[in-house]
């Protein structure tokens, strides 16, 4: 049951984060401008996400992008709770502009994107992504959603203030950012 709660507000969350605008006369995010989606498959650490309801039980997050033959996306995003169980949504991801690969549409594999495909998709926007494909900032145009990722738990201190930085001159919110829970930290923080 847990499970159909998370993926009902993950595609909730999206698709009001779609379609929200930024407000008159705001500029939307910078994106990466070309992302090579074959080095950006893989798995990636959520380190820091803006607050959102379907990860509000979230401690520790992760998600898993593997580049599809026909270009699209298969999107597996992970959740651990507090209590050490682990929550699963499944998706594609497609770009938005053929050949532009830094602005996604993901739509994640549930019966509400069957009962309105096309409709119930999400912004999927990769503001930043660094030359080796370690560190990556994605957010939406609306700024309401914001994800730091890092294909490791942790990075050193100078990192992470760069990428905190590289938001805050995109417009986001940085101080409300929910930090990743670190391992030794998970058993302490059990209610």
């Amino acid at each position: 049951m847990k499970q159909l709660h998370l993926l009902l507000a993950l595609c909730a969350g999206l698709i009001l984060g779609g379609c929200a605008s930024s407000g008159a006369g705001s500029l939307e995010p910078k994106t990466a401008n070309s992302v090579d989606l074959k080095r950006y498959q893989g798995k990636w650490y959520e380190l820091a996400r803006l607050p959102m309801y379907f990860q509000r039980d979230c401690a520790q997050s992760e998600a898993h992008y593997n580049l599809k033959p026909d270009g699209s996306v298969g999107v597996l995003n992970r959740c651990r709770t507090l209590e050490g169980e682990w929550q699963e949504a499944s998706g594609t991801a497609n770009v938005q502009v053929p050949g532009k690969t830094d602005k996604l549409w993901v739509v994640f594999d549930n019966w509400f994107s069957k009962l309105l495909p096309g409709v119930a998709k999400g912004d999927y926007w990769i503001l930043y992504v660094d030359d080796k494909y370690h560190t990556a900032l994605v957010g939406n145009p609306d700024r309401k959603y914001l994800w730091i990722l890092s294909r490791t738990p942790t990075i050193p201190a100078l990192q992470r203030e760069s990428l905190l930085a590289k938001a805050r001159q995109q417009g986001y919110d940085t101080q409300r950012l929910i930090w990743r829970v670190a391992d030794k930290d998970m058993a302490a923080a059990k209610p």
